[in-house]
């Protein structure tokens, strides 16, 4: 499954629905790129893909410092998930290709 290249996230969280870019590149089973929000931009880290299955972490520093987790599976232009957010639980996102 191709997930290389940009894609717009929304994602809901207990502050409500939060929008962010993402940009993939996978080289066989791992996924390299960088998650931004809020006019702020970090490099992701333990990505990985497998199949359709897809995961990745990123660490927030706005509005908190959090690691955040994501774990969803990708379908053509779209993909879905959970987002995790350590102590807090976990949240559902989406993402569309941009």
């Amino acid at each position: 499954m191709a997930v290389d290249g940009n894609w717009n996230l929304t994602m809901s969280t207990p502050m409500g629905e939060r929008k962010a870019t993402l940009t993939l590149l996978a080289s066989g089973g791992t996924l390299t790129g960088t998650q931004g929000a809020d006019g702020n931009s970090t490099e992701i880290f333990d990505g990985a893909i497998s199949g359709d299955a897809v995961n990745w972490k990123v660490s927030i520093t706005n509005p908190m410092p959090l690691t955040l987790e994501f774990i969803g599976k990708v379908s053509g232009d779209t993909m879905s998930g959970e987002m995790g957010i350590g102590p807090m639980g976990s949240f559902p996102f989406t993402g569309s290709r941009a």
